[in-house]
């Protein structure tokens, strides 16, 4: 295999400090040696890459995402909407996407979460209109493609308009539908242990679009297929009222009322928790992703991070859908984070380091790859993003790891995936970029026509 030495990079950037002075040794998929002050690789090296312009991070990890929503970024109708309007207005849009209009919404989601330096991202895809049956397994060819890790959640809606939900009726589906493709997808393309590029998760959409029983019954097969599971909860409160008014009970009543207050499970958002609900979900570990773009775009609210964190949850950084978050960039999310949370906490305790620690080190925790993504450390996989601090905005900056936040980096100068380069010099390597773009213009505007 090659043995590549990634020498004597500007910074690096991991949660467990490591002196990475002298560079990072790559062999095959893995990191095999991490290289601190006066060392050297102990073996010849086939490659020697000179990265003294580089800031290196951990692949960044996005734990929540709607890749369909790329077709709908910045539509009038919803620009000034909060969560149950804006949805209502879109759910209507969204039930016609097309095959060929979801493989090009994923692969510019994909890419545009690449050239930030995300090398892993969920996706929450949960419409399935009678056109769409097959929606995941487009997004895992649109994946394989660009070479990208991917945590594809199959999700659902259930619960339609006649019955007291929030969707149309033509987009829910019944559960026994459900649950077979949920099984189908697993046993047909779920990868286990060190390394996996693609990984599935049952993920019902949310509390007002599915029925208590689909949540039961997805918490068994989860159990039973030993895969995580993932909805949108605690968002808004709107969502609070509606479980109060139709369950009579709060969001965290409700999870553990349906068996979903356990490990396996993370939720995006999870913004509106009392005190006691934040103590359960901590000791439960339960998984949180941050969506800070998204939460002030939709006026939601800002997630209660660290007390998550000091209660034992685990928080993780997701860009949301593109039609609400409106850009798929995970380095702009972090800096997001940082801001925000810095306005509920304070600036002492809301560092860079953190906001960065969400997008890596959470997020692998919360998608349960702990074990071989998120870090720069011996066994790891060789997922990495690469930025240079050469542009006007950074002129003058001295930390360069607080600079990639507070200065605003947007776009990696390479980035690596399981120890190949899918990102060299800014550009995606084997992507015509300018097609996908007029490609993508082209679904959109259809989309809207339709």
């Amino acid at each position: 295999m090659q043995r590549v030495w990634i020498k004597q990079p500007l910074a690096v950037f991991s949660a467990n400090d490591l002196d990475a002075s002298q560079g990072i040794v790559i062999e095959g998929t893995q990191i095999v040696e991490v290289l601190g002050h006066g060392q050297v690789p102990s073996q010849a090296c086939n490659a020697v890459i000179d990265a003294k312009d580089w800031v290196i991070t951990p692949g960044l990890i996005n734990s929540h995402h709607h890749f369909y929503q790329t077709l709908t970024r910045a539509w009038a109708p919803v620009v000034n909407a909060p969560l149950f309007p804006w949805l209502q207005n879109l759910y209507p849009v969204w039930a016609r996407l097309t095959p060929e209009q979801l493989h090009v919404a994923t692969q510019v989601a994909l890419a545009e979460l690449l050239l930030s330096g995300c090398t892993f991202a969920a996706d929450h895809h949960y419409l399935f209109p009678t056109q769409l049956h097959d929606a995941i397994d487009i997004q895992v060819d649109a994946a394989q493609a660009l070479g990208l890790r991917v945590m594809l959640t199959r999700g659902s809606m259930s619960l339609g308009q006649n019955e007291g939900g929030l969707p149309p009726q033509h987009t829910v589906q019944q559960m026994q539908v459900i649950l077979d493709d949920s099984q189908r997808l697993v046993e047909r393309y779920h990868q286990r242990g060190a390394g996996a590029m693609v990984n599935i998760a049952l993920a019902p959409c949310s509390p007002f679009s599915v029925t208590r029983d689909i949540m039961r019954e997805s918490a068994s097969m989860a159990q039973s297929l030993d895969v995580r599971l993932h909805t949108h909860l605690a968002e808004t409160l709107d969502e609070e009222q509606f479980c109060l008014q139709r369950f009579g009970m709060r969001t965290v009543d409700y999870l553990e009322d349906v068996g979903w207050l356990q490990k396996r499970t993370w939720l995006a958002h999870g913004i509106h928790f009392n005190a006691q609900e934040i103590a359960r979900l901590g000791q439960a570990e339960v998984g949180i992703c941050h969506c800070p773009h998204s939460n002030m775009r939709l006026a939601s609210g800002i997630c209660p991070s660290l007390d998550l964190i000091d209660a034992g949850a685990k928080i993780g950084l997701g860009v949301d859908g593109s039609a609400s978050g409106d850009a798929s960039n995970l380095i702009l999310e972090a800096r997001q984070a940082l801001y925000l949370q810095r306005l509920k906490y304070g600036a002492e305790k809301i560092t860079p380091q953190l906001a960065l620690g969400f997008a890596t080190t959470g997020s692998a925790e919360i998608l349960g790859r702990s074990q071989d993504l998120g870090q720069i450390q011996v066994g790891y996989q060789a997922d990495l993003a690469c930025y240079r601090l050469d542009e006007l905005k950074f002129s003058g900056s001295h930390d360069p790891i607080a600079a990639l936040l507070l200065c605003g980096a947007d776009r990696a100068d390479a980035v690596m995936v399981a120890g190949q380069w899918r990102v060299r010099e800014g550009q995606i390597q084997g992507l015509d970029l300018e097609k996908l773009k007029y490609q993508h213009r082209r679904a959109a505007t259809a989309l809207m026509k339709a």
